[in-house]
């Protein structure tokens, strides 16, 4: 079944094309298509925990779960507690959390009455000596998998934050997650499976064989697409639908970069007709990612490309949908971060009903967004100009998408440099941030430069101490 409006050959018939969809969206995801689930939509915080704690605990048999973020709040103590318990009971939980995305968030005693009851905890890719930088790519999934039976994948994190605070008057965060049954179930234990076996002993083959034996859930066909870093899967898939999609792609992303071949496909889908649309956060949890990701605006509405920016605390969903036929939810953001250098998950579904609800409640969330104009019109006036480039204050945030900011930040250094764009008030502004610190720099190097050398003396033996250790680890395992 092809995901976007089935095209037709010269002679009328559709099949040999669809053949040919399916094919490139299975060489573009790595994900090969499967059939006959059952796919539940979920809208926010409270959906998505009451249904995860309900599930975790009715758990028989295994708990995997995976996530960026843990915290050491009430939300979070009421998961592990969940979760301790049914290890208590004999169920086997498995909990894989992200060094970078927890740091601050909870410290190895959070987990202490978990591992008690003989649960395991495993992290992501702590700091390494041998590896200065090997830091920057994160597990950033966002993935539950009780009993094998059913899986939910999508943008929350274990927060009270994405409940907001209603003694404050800050509402709950807008997020987006789905639960999935039937024979994706083997694809999602397996990518938690792959994750678990690179930080220690694999899971034992008993569970994941159960998986092979899936029952239908529905009819609902469906792609996981899970990346590791230096993998780009999920880019390849958002470059195709931007390339295919016929009648509309309806996007919501919480740290949008908008690297240049992903813009260029969107703006040459909106000049060819597609109703292309933009939903990010008013208020970002990040301010300088808000007002970097702001500069990205400009060619997307001079290609007509409608950008609108959500009122409430914090939208945080990552999500598409494309031609009433095709949607993906997941932990993917449409930056280079998410693309290329984190571990991700996504569900792709391609399936009539299941974008209609998705198209639905893109509808009901641009209620409360406020659309980004070039320039005000009076059918307009409540929209945001793009010349302000001007975000209400945040809340406080989540997750690292610093990298994603700096590419924004030097796209804009390299463009006003080159002199090869005209930037706009909302693009030049990083410039003189970025122009203080390098004459600030400047200044140090030439009155007290073992400031400036000093730092770069250490950076540089840490480096290299790290090569060559990495060089002598290759060795001994040769040897």
């Amino acid at each position: 079944m092809a995901a976007i409006a089935p095209l037709r050959s010269p002679t009328g018939n559709t099949a040999p094309l669809r053949l040919l969809a399916e094919q490139a969206f299975s060489r573009a995801a790595g994900a090969p298509l499967v059939e006959d689930n059952a796919v539940d939509l979920l809208i926010d915080a409270r959906a998505n925990f009451d249904a995860w704690l309900a599930s975790i605990r009715g758990a028989q048999r295994a708990i995997l779960f995976e996530n960026y973020i843990f915290r050491d709040d009430a939300l979070g103590r009421e998961f592990r507690d969940a979760l301790a318990k049914r290890a208590r009971a004999g169920v086997r939980v498995c909990v894989l959390r992200d060094w970078l995305g927890c740091l601050g968030q909870s410290s190895t005693a959070f987990w202490v009455p978990l591992l008690d009851a003989g649960g395991e905890v495993r992290v992501y890719n702590p700091p390494r000596f041998a590896s200065p930088f090997g830091w920057l790519s994160r597990d950033h999934r966002k993935l539950l998998v009780v009993d094998n039976a059913v899986g939910f994948i999508g943008g929350l994190c274990v927060s009270g934050k994405w409940l907001g605070d209603p003694a404050r008057g800050i509402a709950p965060w807008r997020d987006t997650a789905v639960a999935v049954r039937g024979p994706a179930m083997a694809d999602l234990v397996r990518a938690f499976a792959d994750s678990w076996a690179q930080l220690g002993e694999a899971l034992p083959p008993d569970l994941l064989e159960t998986c092979t034996h899936c029952m239908p859930g529905g009819r609902t066909d469906l792609r996981v697409v899970a990346t590791v870093p230096n993998t780009a899967g999920l880019y390849r898939l958002d470059q195709l639908i931007a390339g295919m999609a016929r009648t509309n792609l309806w996007l919501t992303d919480a740290y949008f970069v908008g690297v240049a071949p992903y813009v260029q496909a969107l703006a040459a889908a909106a000049r060819d007709g597609v109703d292309v649309r933009l939903l990010v956060p008013g208020t970002s949890d990040i301010p300088a990612i808000g007002s970097l990701s702001r500069a990205g605006y400009r060619p997307l509405l001079e290609a007509g490309v409608r950008v609108f920016e959500w009122n409430g605390s914090m939208l945080h969903a990552k999500t598409a949908v494309a031609d009433s036929r095709w949607a993906r939810v997941g932990s993917t953001n449409l930056n280079l971060a998410s693309w290329i250098g984190n571990c991700e998950i996504d569900v792709a579904i391609e399936d009539e009903a299941f974008a209609r609800c998705m198209e639905a409640q893109y509808r009901t969330d641009l209620d409360n967004a406020t659309e980004i104009v070039l320039k005000m019109s009076p059918r307009r006036r409540g929209a945001v100009t793009a010349e302000t480039g001007k975000l209400p204050r945040a809340q406080g945030g989540s997750s690292s998408r610093a990298a994603a900011g700096a590419l924004r930040l030097a796209n804009s250094i390299g463009a006003a440099i080159t002199n090869r764009r005209v930037l706009g008030p909302a693009e030049s502004g990083p410039l003189l941030v970025a122009g203080v610190v390098l004459l600030v720099a400047a200044v140090l190097a030439l009155v007290w430069p073992r400031v400036i050398a000093w730092p770069l003396a250490v950076l540089a033996i840490w480096i290299g101490a790290g090569l060559v250790a990495g060089y002598l680890a290759s060795r001994k395992r040769r040897r």
